[in-house]
């Protein structure tokens, strides 16, 4: 088999509906298990005091790496996660190793699948 891949690899994710140190906390946590555009050092803020705000990253979930710990949030997370199917099964065990994930809903596509799920502490 070649390097060519069957399947998209990464997965993008919008977290919402928690404070910037929960989305951090969640966003550290998957950091530590994927490859993302979102580094060590990009801290996420709060823009605005009234409106949510919506924290976006995307992880490349082909090249996991093993040694994450179950992370403690202050609060649960809303989390949406869009991708393909086979990139979405690997990131929710991920997730599940993580955190207690309570899935809210799924919508099927044709090639992509969204995942809408709540994280809390483990």
């Amino acid at each position: 088999m070649g390097s060519e891949r069957p399947h998209p690899e990464s997965v993008s994710v919008e977290i919402s509906g928690c404070s910037k140190h929960d989305a951090r906390i969640v966003f550290d946590a998957l950091c530590a298990c994927f490859t993302s555009d979102r580094c060590s050092d990009d801290v996420p803020e709060e823009f605005h005091e009234t409106r949510p705000t919506v924290w976006l990253g995307t992880f490349d979930v082909a090249d996991a790496h093993e040694g994450a710990h179950p992370a403690r949030l202050s609060a649960s997370v809303d989390a949406d996660v869009h991708g393909g199917y086979w990139a979405i099964d690997r990131f929710r065990t991920t997730l599940d190793s993580l955190f207690t994930v309570h899935d809210l809903s799924k919508v099927p596509g044709d090639q992509e699948e969204e995942l809408h799920v709540r994280l809390e502490s483990r």
